[in-house]
């Protein structure tokens, strides 16, 4: 397998459970957009700076992120810092709420087969 073509898990599952990550730490602190790359990264992530980059563009069209320029105490650089938003901050929040939920049935004990209702199609 090539290790820079990514695989059909990491497109299709954990690709769009980045932006959950990046909500969470937009949440806790504002960061620099090479802090978060570097974080996913450390997660096992394959993430590019032409894939994060996008990807933070989209998050803060859709009102989730907000971008806030901050400049360097001593060298009056200054620098982009994402934070998160009120809507982001409630796009998360509806998010764990959902993920509880399925943890919950994904991870919970093997029990012996029950009769379950159909499945309407």
């Amino acid at each position: 397998m090539n290790p820079k073509k990514p695989s059909a898990v990491e497109r299709e599952i954990l690709r769009p459970l980045w932006k959950v990550h990046i909500l969470h730490h937009a949440c806790e602190a504002p960061f620099v957009a090479n802090w978060m790359l570097e974080e996913l990264r450390e997660h096992g992530y394959q993430v590019s700076p032409g894939t994060l980059y996008p990807m933070l563009a989209r998050l803060c069209r859709l009102g989730w992120l907000k971008t806030v320029q901050r400049v360097h105490a001593t060298r009056g650089q200054k620098t982009s810092h994402y934070q998160a938003t009120v809507l982001g901050r409630q796009a998360l929040r509806d998010v764990q709420e959902r993920l509880r939920e399925l943890q919950g049935e994904v991870f919970r004990e093997r029990r012996a087969p029950t009769k379950r209702r159909a499945r309407q199609v």
